[in-house]
């Protein structure tokens, strides 16, 4: 047998009607449409709710707004800190663990005991985190932000009309 020999089994396909040819075979005419009505003539938009207002319309667009100056930092917790065995925790003693992404701002937060003296350089901490680390005989290092103020605003916002 050769792959030109295959075909399908015998009753399992089925030739499709070929409607609106004409009324001497089934389906010609209304070809199965119904007479008269906005079925039976053209297509309906996608969308359309019979001249209500579509929900497309109806929903409200452009909502809210995205914050320019948003500072997204990324979570380190305590336990995390304590297994990975670390003496001084910077972002890039976490980067080559493979804890954090590269140039990330680091936030170290408070879930987890930490066990003995750990020097913690992070961008930001809570305010527990910072107590449990103290408290271990450990200290915390706030490092500056990589931008000193807030950049400007885009745009002509502050322009007379």
């Amino acid at each position: 047998m050769k792959i030109h020999d295959l075909k399908p089994a015998d009753g399992s396909t089925k030739r499709r009607k070929r409607k609106g040819r004409g009324i001497s075979g089934k389906g010609g005419k209304t070809a199965g449409r119904g007479t008269k009505g906005q079925k039976a003539r053209n297509t309906i938009p996608v969308g359309f709710e019979g001249g209500q207002l579509p929900l497309h319309i109806r929903m409200p667009k452009l909502r809210g707004f995205t914050n320019p100056f948003r500072v997204e930092y990324q979570a380190i917790n305590l336990d995390t800190i304590s297994e990975s065995g670390l003496s001084e925790v910077t972002p890039e003693a976490l980067f080559e663990k493979g804890l954090v992404s590269k140039g990330s701002l680091i936030k170290v937060l408070g879930r987890g005991e930490i066990s003995g003296k750990v020097v913690v350089k992070a961008h930001g901490f809570s305010a527990s985190a910072e107590e449990a680390i103290v408290a271990a005989g450990g200290s915390v290092e706030k490092l500056p932000l990589p931008f000193k103020t807030r950049p400007a605003a885009s745009g002509n916002q502050h322009m007379n009309r």
